[in-house]
C-alpha cells in the first residue's frame, strides 16, 4: 500500500515538473483528431444522407425539395444502373482473384531460400508505391495500339485493348494486378513466416507429398491472413476510379465510381447521386460483413 503511494506521488510529481499531466497530453492528441474525424467524415456523411432525400442540383440555386425515397428507387429500378453494378462485379472479381492468385504465387517462391531476396521483394513491391496517375498513364502507353510494347510482345498488331469494348474492363483490371499483387504478396509472406517449421518437418517424416503439405497445412494456416487481404482488395477494387477513368471511358467498362462521379458532377444530379453512394456504401458494408463472417470461422477452425 505503502509502495503504491509512493509510486502515485512519483507519478503526480513528474507529471507536475514536466507542466501537463498524462492525461493532458492524452487529451491534446485525441481531441483534435476527433473533431478532425467529425468535420470531415461524419459531418459529410450526415449532409450527403440528407441531400439523397431530395432533388438537389448544384449547378442551380434552386432550393433542395424533400422527395422521400422517390431517387432511391428511381436508382433501384435503373437498368442502366444494374448494369454498372454488373460491370463492377465483374470488374472485382478478376482483379481480387487475379491479385490474389499472382501475390500469394510469387509469396511461395520468395518463403525459401534464394540469393537477393530482400532486394527482389523490395523491386516487387514497387508498384504498389507509385502514383496510381502514373500507373494509369504508364500502362495506357503500354497497350497504345501504335506503339505499345504488349501489343509488340504478343504479336497483336493495331489491336485496340482500351478501345474495344470487350477487352477495356480487363486491361483495367490486369493494371490493378500489377500495381496491387505486391500488397498480397506482403501479407501472404507475412503468413507464410509464421507457419511453424515443426509442421512440414513432421511431414516430411511422414513422407507427405508437396500436394499434401500445400493442402493440409500451409494453406489452412495462411488463409486468415489471405481472407484479410482480400476484404482490403475487395473494398478498394469496388471503389476503383482513378485508374479506370485514366485508361478508359468505354461505356462497357464504366464502374459503378465512373458513374456515380458523372451523375454527381457531369449531370449535376446531386439528390441522385448521394442516393447512390448510399447503395453503394450498403453493398460494400454487407459484402465485408459476409467476408468477416466468413474469417471468424476460418480463426475457429
Amino acid at each position: 500500500m505503502a509502495s503504491t503511494m509512493i509510486t502515485t506521488l512519483d507519478r503526480s510529481s513528474r507529471a507536475a515538473a514536466r507542466g501537463l499531466s498524462d492525461i493532458s497530453i492524452r487529451n491534446l492528441f485525441i481531441i483534435p483528431t476527433i473533431l478532425f474525424l467529425i468535420v470531415f467524415n461524419i459531418f459529410p456523411l450526415i449532409y450527403s444522407l440528407g441531400y439523397s432525400f431530395t432533388d438537389f442540383r448544384a449547378s442551380t440555386n434552386a432550393p433542395a425539395n424533400f422527395v422521400g425515397l422517390q431517387n432511391y428507387r428511381d436508382l433501384l429500378n435503373d437498368p442502366y444502373v444494374w448494369s454498372n453494378f454488373a460491370i463492377t462485379a465483374k470488374y472485382v472479381i478478376v482483379s481480387v482473384v487475379g491479385q490474389l492468385l499472382v501475390g500469394f504465387g510469387v509469396a511461395m517462391l520468395l518463403n525459401r531460400d534464394i540469393p537477393l531476396k530482400g532486394l527482389i521483394t523490395t523491386l516487387l513491391l514497387l508498384p504498389m508505391m507509385l502514383s496510381m496517375a502514373v500507373v494509369g498513364l504508364f500502362w495506357k502507353l503500354l497497350y497504345d495500339p501504335s506503339w505499345g510494347v504488349i501489343n509488340y510482345a504478343l504479336g497483336l498488331g493495331n489491336f485496340e485493348w482500351l478501345a474495344d469494348p470487350k477487352m477495356a474492363l480487363y486491361a483495367v483490371a490486369l493494371t490493378d494486378i500489377w500495381m496491387w499483387s505486391p500488397f498480397v504478396m506482403l501479407l501472404s509472406l507475412a503468413g507464410l513466416s509464421a507457419v511453424p517449421k515443426h509442421l512440414y518437418e513432421a511431414a516430411a517424416i511422414d513422407r507427405a507429398g508437396p500436394f499434401y503439405t500445400f493442402f493440409r497445412i500451409t494453406l489452412p494456416l495462411v488463409a486468415p491472413i489471405l481472407m484479410i487481404a482480400v476484404i482490403f482488395r475487395t473494398m478498394e477494387a469496388f471503389k476503383t476510379f482513378d485508374l479506370a477513368y485514366i485508361l478508359t471511358s468505354q461505356p462497357t467498362a464504366e464502374l459503378i465510381s465512373i458513374r456515380l462521379y458523372k451523375m454527381a458532377f457531369q449531370e449535376w444530379q446531386t439528390g441522385r447521386s448521394c442516393a447512390m453512394a448510399y447503395i453503394v456504401l450498403i453493398m460494400v458494408l454487407a459484402i465485408t460483413n459476409i467476408y468477416v463472417k466468413y474469417l471468424n470461422k476460418v480463426k475457429e477452425r
